[in-house]
Order: C-alpha cells, then structure tokens, then sequence
C-alpha cells in the first residue's frame, strides 16, 4: 500500500526506510533531539469532550471557504466539496394536526437563536472547478482562480466547488466549459475550467448549505481563527500555564429553516489547546518505560491528533518504528525524503530524524474520495488532542477550566450580544452579508414557553412530596420511608483484611440510615483477604456465592478499573449476584470531609434497595398497562469496531417495580434493528409473564442517534420494530397491532434558553418556533444545575400510534425524568434513557460480555 504524509495531495507512494534509519529504530531507542520549535505559531486544538471511536474528526469538517477577498496566503486547508448539513429527515408523522402542547404555567423564554430578517431571493449557480495541469494545494486553488475576481465577483469557493450569483458565459467548446488561463509563482501557465453543474434555488434545502458558507464567510472578518469545524479567538485565549493547556473562545453556528423562519442559532464553544506534541509523548515513554515501543502505542493508537501545518484532524492507527522522517515516499518528481517534503512545502524543519513515523488509515470518506493510501505523520508536529484519563481525573485541572467553560445564564446572553455586535460593526462581515442580501436581527429570539406542574414524589405508606425548583428529593428521605424496600438478611461484604474497620464502620452507617428509612439490614458475613490482588477478589466471589446471598458489598482500596472490570465480570457473569462496589476514599474519608458520610450510606442504602428489586420512590402515573423502554449505544473500549446495544425496559409501573434488561453487541456498520427487535421481544415476554397480558401502550426512547443517523433510524429501525411487534400484537389476538410511541432524544445539542437572563425551571417545554418544521420534536429542560447553563433535551417523534396528544406525550417524557434510582433527583433524559447507558457502558467499558440471563430482572448496573 502507498504511504503518504498528511495533506499531501496527488503526490502519493510508498514509504521506504533507508537501511541507515532501519538499523537506527532497531536499537533500544532513538537518540531523540531536542523537541522541534516548528513554524507554526498556533497551538493545537482538542475537543473537551472524549472523541468519537474509530473516527477522524477530518471525515466530518465542513467546507471551508474561499471568495473574491481571500488571501492567497490563507493557512487554512479545506476538505473539498463537504457538505455543511446532512440531508433534511421528515420524521414527523403524517396526519400530525399540531405539536404544541398546553398544560402548564405560560412564560417568555429567550433563546439562543437570531432571526434572518430578510429571506434571500436569489438563484445560486453551481460550478465544479479543474484546474490543468493539477493543483493539489487549495489554499493555491483559492489564490489562482481570485486573480479573476473582476469576472467572479462575489462567489464561494471550497477548493472544488464554486457558487456564486453570477451566470457565466459559458465557452464555445463542445464540453460547454469557460476556460480561464493563469500563471503559477513559478511562471507556469495553468488553465482554469468552470463547468456548470446545476442551481440552487432559494426555496431549495441545498440553500442552507450556502447560507452556512456564506455566514463562515462572515466569520472571517471577525479576525477569528477556523479550528477544525468552528471559530475560535486566539486573541482572547486563557492561559493555564500550570497545566501547559490553553481556551480559546469561540463559536458554533448553524443557520436553517425552522417553524416560520430562518434562524441562526448560536452557541458559545470552548476549545482547550495542548501545547504537548505527540514527540513530547514519546521522550517520557523512553525515560519512563522498559519497553517503550509497546508503551508508546499504548499511549497514542486511538488518539485524535492535529497538525498545525494543515490545521486538520488525524486518528492515530498504528506507529511505524522501521521508517523515520528519513524515509522516502515517490511524488510525481521523484523520490523526496519526509524531511525534504516538509521543509520545500510548509518551510518546516524537522529536527529529530530518528523517531517514527504515526500511521493514520483513510477512513471510508477518505476511500471514496479516491484517497486509499496510508496517511503517515510526524509526533514532532502532530499535536495530541482531547483530554486524557489523567487530566480528567485532575480536580484543579478540571476546576480550572470550569470557572471559564460554565457560563451562567447571564454572561453567555452578554457574549452573544457581543458577537452579533461584531458581526454587524465588522466591514469584511457586514459586506459579505450586504452582497448576498442577508440581514441579521440584533436580538435573540423570544418565544413562548411553559412550565410543567411540578410531579408528586411518592414515598412508602403513600405519603407524597411536590417536588419543588431545587428537582431534588435527597433530604426527604430523613423523614420519609421508601416506597418499595426489600430487607437485607444475607449478605456479604469482601474487604482487604488491613481496611476492615473502616468496612465496618461503613457498615453500621448503612444499617442506620436503612433504619431511618424503615429497611431492615442485618449484620453481614466478612471475608477479609490477605491482599487486593484481582485472584483474591475472584475467589472470595465465589465462595459467597456459594452461600447464595442477596447483594455482596466490595471494598476496594482506590478507584482501579482492572480490578473493578475483574469483579463486575464475576458478579454479572460468572456468579450472577447483585454487587455494590464502594472505596475507601468513599466511605472512609479524611476527618475533614467526613461530615456528609451518612449521606453517602444513605445512597449507598438507596442503590442496594433499587438493585434488589426494591423502589425509593414512585411517580403518579395516570396510564394503566404502560412500558416504558430506553434503549442507547456504547462503543467498546477493547475494539474500536464493536459496540453494545442495551434495551431496558419498566414493566406496568402501577402495579411492579421490576425491569426487564438485555445487551446485545454489533460490528461498526451493523444495523441494530434485528438486535432491537430481539431485545424488545423477550421484553414483552418478561412483561407478559409478570402481568398476563402485552402492554397496552409502549413509549420507546431511543437515544445515541447522532443527525447522521436519523433517516437509518426513521426508514429502517422503527419500521422493522414496528413490523415485528405487530406480529407479536396480532398473534395475541390483537388485531390492531401494537400502540407505540418511538421518541429519539438528543442531549448534544447547542440549543439554549433563559428566562429573565436566568436558567428556567425543571418542566420548561418549547414546542414552537425553533423546533423544526419537518419533525414532531420538543425541547425539554428536566432538571436544577448549580453552576453555568442548563442545557435542554431535544425530543423528536418519529413514530406515533399510542392515541395520546403531544402535550401529554410531553408530560409522560418529563415524568419518566424522575425515575432514575442513581440520584435523588431529575436527571436529563427519562430513566429507562439513562439506565440503558449505564447497561451499555458496564458492559463496553468492563466487562465485554452477555451479562448472565438470571439477572434481567434487576437493576445490578446501577
């Protein structure tokens, strides 16, 4: 296979590592030089959330831009002819009359959106763009076809594709081409050729895409900088030189049409720069580790990382140790070394040519775009991106950010005032604009709202809380009995023989709170290892297991994800048996923090009930014969190419407290629709077995569904269901099949809203204006934050049979919010939603596997 180094066009052959480099990466380490001071001035990128498996952040940028203005020497790179948004999906349902619902308190909400006050009225044209002989460079492309912009005019141009308002007079050839004729720095004569190949008119979706380019194009006159997929402000960076990390401000937008008009919503984003090269990784791996090879895959097989050169985005796939930069690959002119390629192309000096080369696979895209070689980089200039484990787990870090990332209400209307300021005061931008006819409002979208009646928290002996703003039920537990409890007469707690104090005095703790809460606890049997060696924890399971308790209770010494995946793996799988794993920085902390230790063996009570079978508390359900069920997808931490699908699902909620749980696992690129279908059906088994009958309604929400995947989802997933569980219906003598509800929920979202420049209460429903015309959707604010802005829950109904109107399908959603035994409290997305994460995470994270069948009818992944 060819190899070649990022971004280097057509020019594409096979990596070959001279003999001399060869016999050098075979030592016991490379002499590695001084970590290289490249060109570049910018610090790299990475994004603050973990970064999607098996993907290149490259395979999902937008288009860049180019135009009349565009500066030939413009750094940025582009990825040619993407598109800015995916195809539009009608998932609404037909025969739908209205999705605004009406119980509830009426307020005002302010949204994070800005009107386009002046529709365009105007017909794009659409050019492709060749340019002979070949250009590989877009920057050059941009520069090369803006020596014409007395006969363009304005016009957008990603490095392929060209749009703009003007029709050309097209050649006399027969291919119907115009031809222009330039000339290169180097004096060579370059001919340009502008084919037509369609219009976009403004009633067309296609007209969202170029709005979007033209906006970007706007952006530029902000004196911002293009950062993978958005806008960020270098000149307002934040400096956190303790942690040798960066934040650049900057901004997400996306124009589209919404219910009655064409709205630009804006979001306030964060990028956290890290100064680290990927060379740094692996100077600390030589003097860290023996084998510092295999310890440097480790370390950045998987990992996102950007190189500055070419600001874009590579996933590490492999690291080559037999070719160095001193390595050649074949360009149309011959051999060229790597350290000659960078050097004549970007000006870069390589400065250690003994370290290896990082491979990088074309993804699909890539394939298809007629890219099949391998993609090999530089650690002195790929930058590593995204947050690792290590600063995740760094509370200052962490904090440090937070005081900067977390906006309250507030402040962030403030920095959008300002960015609508800028937009409209900026020459570039305020031409860019005025010469497409676009017109902003300068003030953000008000929109009616309502507030949901707070629910009614049902404790035991039917005793009732109206939950208030604070969606928090915590303190209620000292005066109120559970609803459902199952006492605790056998149990086990496996402890490390020097920590068995501390197990014990946790223990009476918890026998105390299950008291307050009238739960009976007895005292349990103790099996005190010698160490905490996995071995041990694995014996010790199964020797109480063979003495069949309810629930074990294991104390590890710190948070160790090896031992916890051994355990989980014994207890879900092996012995299948409830488990409650706790710390000792948990239960036995320092004596300053140890004020709030009854509060912690109060959940710790709490969470052994709701894994036994128990309920904490209840909701007033109007519905009889309801199934909730919540289905979500997470990738394994092993293979990148498998994921696990987990369906959990309530049984009739007014007469059992019991679930039904299964995982299924997929190959990437597998369709889950059989896997759903199977889950669903020993769901309704498990229900028919419990009650006698099939659930008169079902509510499905499916979650882990990004905009890409909607129409797989709508076309293909709900229709097979749907199919599969009619049959099911008929075959109970149910003729008119089965009544579902199937609701995707989305919580990566940059829709915001506020009320009276403050967060709004828990049951704020938006049902209008900024939801899209083409879907049955809601917005959803379900739970109180402390600190920063609370995001909304979007909601789309993509299948609707149930008989119910949308106000009381928004009123199940947010109820079923309240039901997450983890937390005393709301959460963002309706329990089953949650709980079928936290399954799907067990499961990808720990232990790999099928859980044992025995326990499907337990919350043990709690």
């Amino acid at each position: 296979m060819n190899n070649l180094p990022a971004n280097s066009g057509h020019s594409r052959g096979r990596g070959r590592g001279n003999k001399r480099n060869e016999e050098l990466s075979q030592r016991q380490g490379p002499q590695l030089g001084q970590p290289a001071q490249t060109s570049a001035p910018r610090q790299p990128p990475v994004r603050t959330e973990s970064e999607s498996s098996g993907q290149q952040e490259q395979a999902r940028k937008p288009t860049d831009l180019g135009s009349a203005e565009c500066a030939e020497g413009d750094a940025r790179g582009s990825v040619r002819g993407r598109r800015v948004l995916t195809d539009v999906v009608h998932s609404r349902p037909s025969g739908l009359i209205t999705k605004a619902g009406f119980t509830g308190r009426k307020i005002t909400v302010q949204t994070n959106y800005y009107k386009v006050q002046k529709r365009p009225n105007w017909t794009i044209y659409q050019y492709r763009v060749d340019f002979s002989p070949d250009v590989d460079n877009t920057r050059l492309r941009r520069g090369l076809l803006s020596e014409h912009r007395q006969l363009l005019g304005g016009y957008i141009f990603d490095g392929t594709v060209l749009f703009c308002t003007t029709k050309f007079k097209e050649g006399t050839n027969s291919s119907n081409v115009l031809e222009l004729v330039t000339k290169s720095r180097a004096g060579e004569t370059i001919q340009i050729k502008i084919k037509s190949v369609g219009t976009v008119e403004a009633a067309d979706n296609q007209q969202f895409q170029v709005l979007n380019l033209i906006l970007r194009r706007a952006l530029e006159g902000l004196k911002l900088q293009l950062v993978s997929r958005n806008f960020f402000d270098p000149q307002a960076k934040v400096i956190l030189d303790r942690f040798r990390v960066e934040l650049w401000p900057g901004y997400t937008t996306s124009i589209r049409q919404h219910e009655s008009d064409i709205l630009l919503c804006t979001e306030i984003a964060h990028k956290v720069m890290r100064t680290d090269s990927l060379y740094h990784v692996l100077s600390k791996v030589i003097r860290e580790s023996d084998d510092y090879q295999a310890a440097f895959k480790r370390e950045v097989i998987g990992v996102i990382v950007l190189t500055d050169y070419n600001n874009k985005t590579y996933r590490i796939d492999d690291v080559d140790f037999v070719s160095s930069p001193m390595s050649t690959f074949n360009t149309k002119d011959g051999d060229i070394t790597y350290v000659e390629y960078y050097k004549k192309r970007y000006n870069i000096t390589i400065r250690d040519y003994k370290q290896p080369l990082l491979v990088s696979r074309p993804t699909e895209k890539n394939i298809r775009g007629g890219v099949s070689q391998l993609i090999m980089l530089i650690p002195e200039l790929a930058r590593a991106t995204g947050l690792t484990d290590e600063m995740r787990s760094n509370f200052q870090l962490m904090k440090a950010m937070s005081e900067h990332t977390r906006l309250t209400p507030n402040r962030r209307i403030e920095r959008l005032r300002v960015f609508n300021q800028r937009l409209q005061q900026s020459q570039l931008s305020a031409e860019v604009m005025k010469s497409w006819h676009i017109e902003l409002d300068t003030a953000l979208v008000e929109i009616p709202g309502r507030v949901l009646p707070p629910e009614k928290i049902v404790f035991g002996n039917q005793k009732r809380y109206l939950c208030d703003a604070r969606a928090d039920w915590t303190f209620e537990f000292r005066n109120n009995s559970m609803y459902k409890h199952v006492d605790i007469k056998r149990w086990y707690v496996i402890t490390p023989r020097r920590n068995l104090r501390e197990a014990q005095e946790f223990v009476k703790l918890c026998i105390r709170a299950a008291g307050g809460m009238k739960m009976h606890i007895a005292e349990p049997r103790y099996d005190e290892m010698s160490d905490d060696r996995n071995g041990n924890y694995s014996q010790a399971i199964d020797n109480a297991f063979a003495k069949d308790p309810q629930i074990i209770m294991l104390v590890m010494k710190s948070p160790n994800e090896e031992k916890y995946s051994c355990i989980k793996k014994r207890t879900c799988v092996d012995r299948p048996v409830p488990s409650q794993v706790v710390t000792l920085r948990t239960i036995a902390p320092r004596a300053e923090k140890s004020g709030g230790l009854m509060s912690i063996a109060t959940k710790v009570v709490i969470q052994m009930n709701a894994k036994l079978m128990g309920a904490p508390w209840m909701i007033e359900l109007p519905l009889k014969g309801l199934m909730t069920v919540g289905f979500d997808v997470c990738h394994s931490s092993k293979n990148k190419n498998k994921s696990y699908g987990a369906l959990v699902a309530t049984m009739e909620m007014k007469s059992s407290e019991r679930y039904y749980s299964s995982v299924t696992e997929h190959m990437k690129g597998q369709e889950l629709s059989d896997q759903m279908s199977l889950n669903m059906t020993c769901a309704l088994k498990a229900y028919r077995e419990h009650h006698g009958a099939l659930p008169e309604r079902i509510l499905f929400f499916r979650d882990g569904v990004g905009d890409g995947q909607l129409y797989q989802v709508v076309n293909t997933e709900v229709k097979f269901l749907k199919d599969q569980l009619d049959k099911i219906y008929k075959s109970a003598g149910k003729d008119e099949g089965c009544r579902m509800a199937f609701i995707v929920v989305a919580k990566r979202i940059n829709t915001r809203y506020f009320v009276n420049m403050r967060n709004p209460e828990p049951g704020t429903i938006v049902d209008d204006i900024i939801t899209l015309p083409e879907r049955y959707d809601f917005f959803l604010v379900s739970q109180a934050v402390k600190q920063g802005t609370v995001s909304p829950t979007s909601y789309n109904v993509i299948h609707d049979n149930m008989g119910l109107n949308a106000d009381k399908l928004q009123m199940l959603s947010y109820k079923m919010t309240h039901m997450y035994y983890n937390w005393s409290g709301t959460c963002r997305v309706p329990a089953v939603c949650q709980y079928a994460h936290k399954l799907a995470f067990l499961i990808a994270e720990s232990i790999h596997r099928s859980p044992s069948s025995g326990l499907e009818n337990q919350l043990y992944f709690l």
